[in-house]
């Protein structure tokens, strides 16, 4: 059987050596170029088709693998069964077709990897009960491959998954790994969910709850991408449409990987444009490792410095380009290609006076009338005082450098360099009133308020005798001693003016009163009156109101005699009324005359 099938492959080997320039050197098992399936309804693969293939790098096999028969139908149909090419359609030039081996790449032989684009990246995995446990393995090993080219780390590439079938179980979120290994373990670990395909709801809970900043995603920067990479095998069982635009609408790149059975109809919809770079398709998740290296150089771009460069140093390549660096002690010139010998104290130095260059490092040196201290750093003053100094008292040196002090007796200006004589007061005195310095001499002496005399001791004071009204005073009334000065007091009946001085009659009335009608000022005393119609009460206080009641029968009756004594009695009140008023306009007359 196997030489019938080395047979049967050398045969197809010589025939596409002629028409899809497929080289027939099995002994090393390497295929150069790799063209794509041909439909039984086609003959020729047309110039669009072969060249869209043309670039897809060669399949590179150990020398003593033994290859499988599903291996040996890779090679024969450009890594994809005529079952899964002719069947499902062809649909030429809308998805990737990827034949290249996971472990090596084509690019100068050096592996690439994302150490220049960190990415937020969750795996959107489908468990559902169609994946057959030894596939869902096979799945996990392409996450495993796919970390492996990860620069993981905070900093760097962070990785989350997203679990899903009938239910969706987030197996961990961005912020949980930054190691490699702990990563890969935690991958190991998953299990299926075996049950139904809720693709749309497992997209919504990646962006809802693992694209977020609690989760660990860095939604802050423009220059960290969110990416979604959704594998599955089946045809979703709820919407994707709708869900998918949300989540491609709040930044999330998504990827599109089918498997087998999955509907390339729904990878579309899911899927980032152009969908060429973003929905990809294998026939088997045996297969599904192949795709790694299509990742790697999307996610990441090609490693452009091991291509070659002309860094005179270092190389550091980026996503669709390189720059250069220097070795340290070293600074990029202009041209962005050679370096030049850094100035070392440019570059920062602790030298505490003068940095000087020494080659690639740096000696540091002080200033004049310093030196430099055992620390090759830091500098002293070589005795600040004797050198020469401005103090007015006394220099004192003080680590490398002086101050100023003054004698007893004095204290330093705020200049730090002159002095005054201390304020002896202020240290401390026994003064009962006023302590005053003395300029001549370190001392004080003691001195009283006005009104008061100093004691035979110096320092207590005693309230004098002066008679300060005996001396003279412009009270008009009364003058009162208080302490070393007087008040003015008025007489009874008076108050005092705003001068404090002079003296007013006081208005009885308006100092308060309880008349219910009217009050009349008496000398220094009121008394009440009623309004016309009203007669004072006992009480000389209130009013009552005057019974008045015509007299309709004869003049010498009763009513007519009590009615005329009232009317009298009401003239007679008026009439002392009067009197009041005029006695009290001829007081205050005397009162003017007497002052």
């Amino acid at each position: 059987m196997i030489p019938l099938m080395w047979g049967l492959m050398c045969f197809i080997g010589i025939q596409a050596s002629g028409t899809l320039g497929i080289s027939p050197q099995f002994g090393s098992r390497q295929i150069h170029s790799i063209s794509p399936s041909i439909t039984r309804e086609s003959s020729q693969v047309s110039p669009r088709v072969y060249q869209r293939f043309a670039n897809i790098k060669s399949i590179e096999l150990s020398s003593d693998e033994v290859p499988s028969a599903e291996s040996f139908q890779d090679v024969q149909l450009g890594g994809y069964t005529d079952r899964g090419f002719q069947q499902r359609g062809s649909r030429t030039g809308t998805n990737n077709y990827l034949t290249q081996d996971r472990r090596t790449t084509d690019h100068g032989g050096a592996r690439l990897n994302c150490r220049n684009r960190p990415i937020d990246l969750v795996f959107i995995i489908d468990s559902s009960r169609s994946v057959r446990p030894a596939e869902f393995e096979k799945a996990k090993e392409f996450l495993q491959d796919m970390v492996d080219s990860l620069e993981v780390g905070p900093d760097d590439t962070r990785v989350g998954l997203v679990n899903y079938a009938s239910t969706v179980q987030i197996e961990f979120l961005l912020k949980t790994h930054f190691d490699k290994s702990a990563l890969k373990q935690a991958l190991a670990r998953i299990v299926p969910l075996s049950s139904g395909t809720m693709t749309g709801m497992a997209i919504k809970t990646a962006m809802e709850k693992a694209f977020t900043v609690e989760a660990g995603a860095r939604s802050g920067s423009t220059t960290i991408t969110k990416v979604a990479i959704i594998v599955t095998d089946g045809r979703p069982q709820d919407k994707v449409e709708e869900v998918s635009a949300a989540a491609r609408a709040s930044g999330i790149e998504i990827y599109a990987v089918g498997v087998d059975r999955a509907d390339k109809m729904s990878l579309r919809l899911m899927a980032s444009q152009p969908l060429d770079d973003h929905v990809f398709y294998v026939e088997t998740y045996g297969v599904i490792e192949k795709l790694t290296s299509k990742f790697r150089e999307t996610l990441c771009g090609l490693d452009l410095c091991a291509q070659g460069h002309d860094c005179q140093h270092i190389c550091v390549s980026t996503r669709d380009s390189y720059s250069c660096k220097c070795n340290a002690g070293y600074v990029l010139n202009p041209d962005k290609k050679t370096c030049s010998l850094s100035d070392a104290c440019a570059q920062g130095h602790d030298c505490q006076h003068i940095c000087t260059n020494n080659g690639d490092s740096y000696i540091c040196t002080c200033q004049v009338g310093f030196v430099l201290n055992a620390d090759q750093k830091t500098c002293s003053r070589a005795d600040p005082c004797a050198h020469g100094h401005d103090c007015q008292h006394i220099c004192e040196n003080n680590d490398g450098s002086y101050i100023c002090k003054c004698r007893v007796g004095h204290i330093l200006n705020a200049d730090q360099k002159t002095c005054s004589r201390s304020d002896t007061c202020a240290r401390g005195n026994d003064c009962q009133h006023i302590c005053v310095n003395n300029d001549h001499n370190d001392s004080y002496t003691c001195k009283c308020q006005a009104g008061y005399v100093l004691n035979a001791d110096g320092k207590t004071c005693s309230r004098s005798e002066t008679d300060a009204c005996a001396i003279g005073h412009d009270c008009q009334h009364i003058c009162v001693n208080n302490g070393n000065s007087y008040i003015c007091k008025c007489r009874v009946g008076y108050v005092l003016n705003m001068d404090q001085k002079t003296c007013s009659r006081s208005d009885a009335c308006a100092q308060g009163h309880d008349c219910q009608h009217i009050c009349i000022n008496n000398g220094d005393s009121y008394t009440c009156k009623c309004q016309e119609g009203y007669v004072l009460n006992e009480d000389q206080k209130t009013c009552s109101q005057e019974v008045s009641r015509k007299v309709t029968q004869d003049a010498c009756m009763c009513e007519a005699q009590i009615l005329f004594q009232k009317n009298v009695q009401s003239a007679l009140q008026e009439l002392t009324r009067k009197l009041d008023e005029l006695s009290e306009k001829v007081n205050l007359i005397d009162g003017r005359q007497e002052y």
